[in-house]
């Protein structure tokens, strides 16, 4: 394991939810922006919005990190995450999840 990338000691020694746990634990480690941006979009871009994740990120975040996690989200997707929210949420709850994002 030593000389090697810790993901890749990861991938050759776990297998299943260890693995998966460990490597998501790194993730979040190296780059919690990008973890958080990536997590946001694959709860909002499939055919249903986990909408409990994507509340818990954004209000867990939202005084700590938030504006670093949109910047993230629109290098890594090149668009706001405010406009993939307003594109895949209706109603009072887009208002809300806006409303706690600010303006981009």
């Amino acid at each position: 394991m030593a000389g090697c990338d810790i993901t890749d000691s990861i991938e050759k020694e776990f297998n299943g939810d260890v693995r998966d746990t460990y490597l998501t634990i790194v993730k979040c480690a190296r780059n919690p922006h990008a973890y958080f941006a990536e997590r946001l979009r694959r709860e909002l871009e499939g055919a249903a919005t986990d909408d409990d994740t994507v509340m818990r990120i954004l209000v867990s975040r939202a005084e700590a990190d938030l504006f670093d996690i949109k910047k993230a989200y629109q290098v890594m997707y090149t668009e706001t995450l405010n406009q993939t929210i307003a594109d895949n949420t209706s109603g009072d709850y887009r208002k809300i999840l806006l409303a706690i994002l600010g303006t981009d």
